[in-house]
């Protein structure tokens, strides 16, 4: 007990259980180091600030002082309270969760990876794609935009519309709708082109009842030309003008995106363009051009990847992990995708579409092109996933600094579990809505479901939806433990020692001097 202490105290601290070889000028005894700002004996001091300079321990939770930070008290009985408690007890917030050596890990993969993306772009960029004869096919035509100026009602059988069999059969479904249509009310629609050389010029179209696309006055309509086709019946209509209510739609979304993500919404939306640039300008004139198309869609979202997520989510160790993960999981795909193709012998030329592709640019490798859709298709589904999986591994983390990269593991993959079995139906229901006539088509014709599923339009389909299904399920475990891996790897030069109870303790107050503790 302290020579100036003439009482006893009535509360003593359980850590001051004895004698201390060195204590501050605001404690309660004599000191061999005692500071200039006391200069005579301090009178009594009540028990809570006799030991509120730290005598030692840096587990005092008191009244901290201006000095150091945790374990400094402020013992401002008649006196300043300056001085330096026994125990330091710095709190330095967070490290960084990643050791240099792992940056440099890190960058030694991913530094090549994206010199190599670059080479490719370079050596693969096509300037353009290459010039063609009109076929006047499919979407192989001239356009020009008209609009609808006129609708005359008139019947059917006197624009000669029915258009009745010439056998006179009206057994069969189109000798049915014919003579429905023999006594029904047409349309005759008179069109102006708007653009192009024969601006100005108009012509007539009927329309028939049955028809799905019914035109009305003042409607904007895409017309097709056909230059060598008699002058009556160059242009008619293809299409209708959907530009307006296409951009209204894409402005609400960008608006919707802004207000939500904010700067990392903009952040999205400008990845999202440069990824429309890379497939615009790179990936389809290259495939045009004869290059590989699975080598073409490799780098392509390769460049697509590394742009989308740094721009997006910044250049850090966390996004990194991500792209790696990414990065493996797309090499999965790779690989199934091409061994089932080849297996299923997918020639991935199955509809018009593809028909019209193959008689345009008979150089192009159909299967390859199939590939190459199932590995951009998945791509922005895997991105999803690898970076939510690597956001969950980080927040555990800082969470629970102290939990292992087995416990980190063992908490992500349960959280990736609820990921797959919602991302997994989310593929399956896209692609079976996108071929729903086909599948309508088939259960129309009361087809087995062996039967179907062997059809190679159906096929590709399959093959496409459960290979991009196993690479983003794959994505979960492998993403989560790089995550783990590298988040619970050493702090950065061995500078941040182990979390400690002082670390616990409360935060320093700001100020010269303290205030007395109330209880």
């Amino acid at each position: 007990m302290s020579p100036y202490d003439s009482g006893p105290v009535p509360q003593v601290s359980p850590y001051d259980s004895g004698p201390v070889p060195q204590v501050s000028a605001q404690g309660s005894g004599p000191s061999p180091q005692v500071s200039a700002h006391d200069s005579g004996p301090i009178p009594r001091v009540p028990d809570h600030q006799a030991h509120s300079g730290g005598s030692g321990h840096g587990e005092h939770h008191h009244e901290p002082g201006d000095a150091h930070g945790g374990g400094h008290g402020d013992s401002h009985g008649g006196g300043h309270g300056g001085g330096h408690g026994g125990g330091h007890s710095h709190s330095h917030g967070p490290a960084a969760p990643v050791s240099r050596h792992l940056r440099k890990v890190i960058g030694a993969i991913l530094i090549p990876f994206a010199a190599a993306v670059v080479v490719g772009l370079a050596v693969l960029w096509p300037g353009g794609a290459p010039p063609h004869e009109r076929t006047g096919v499919g979407f192989d035509r001239q356009t020009q935009q008209a609009t609808v100026t006129r609708i005359e009602k008139l019947s059917c059988a006197s624009v000669n519309a029915s258009g009745v069999p010439p056998t006179g059969d009206t057994s069969t479904a189109e000798g049915s709708s014919a003579v429905q249509q023999a006594g029904g009310t047409c349309k005759r629609a008179t069109i102006r082109v708007d653009t192009g050389s024969d601006k100005g010029r108009t012509f007539a179209e009927i329309v028939q009842p049955d028809q799905s696309r019914q035109l009305k006055q003042g409607q904007k309509v895409v017309v097709a030309y056909e230059p060598s086709a008699p002058k009556d019946l160059q242009y008619s209509v293809a299409d209708i003008n959907r530009r307006f209510p296409m951009a209204l739609l894409a402005g609400i979304f960008a608006i919707a995106v802004v207000v939500v993500g904010r700067l990392r919404g903009v952040m999205a939306l400008v990845a999202l363009a440069i990824s429309f640039m890379i497939l615009n300008f790179f990936i389809l004139p290259a495939i045009l051009q004869g290059s590989n198309p699975l080598v073409v869609a490799v780098v392509g979202a390769s460049a697509i990847m590394l742009i989308a997520l740094y721009l997006c989510h910044g250049l850090s160790a966390r996004t990194s992990v991500a792209v790696l993960g990414t990065l493996i999981s797309l090499i999965l795909i790779g690989i199934l995708g091409s061994l089932f193709i080849g297996w299923a012998a997918l020639t991935g030329n199955t509809d018009d579409n593809t028909g019209l592709i193959h008689g345009l640019y008979p150089s192009i490798d159909m299967s390859g092109l199939l590939l190459a859709g199932i590995i951009i298709g998945s791509l922005g589904v895997l991105d999803d996933v690898t970076v939510t999986q690597t956001s969950a591994v980080w927040e555990l983390h800082e969470a629970n600094p102290t939990m292992g990269w087995r416990g980190l593991y063992r908490a992500g993959i349960r959280i990736g579990r609820d990921h797959i079995a919602s991302v997994v139906n989310t593929l399956v229901l896209a692609y079976a809505g996108a071929a729903l006539p086909l599948l309508l088509l088939f259960s129309i014709a009361n087809s087995s479901v062996g039967a179907v599923a062997n059809s190679e339009l159906v096929a590709e389909e399959i093959v496409r939806t459960l290979v991009g299904s196993i690479g983003l399920v794959a994505s979960v475990p492998v993403t989560t433990a790089l995550a783990a891996l590298v988040v619970s790897a050493d702090r950065p030069d061995g500078k941040s020692a182990p979390a400690t109870p002082s670390a616990a303790a409360p935060a320093p107050a700001k100020g010269g001097r303290g205030r007395r503790r109330k209880h």
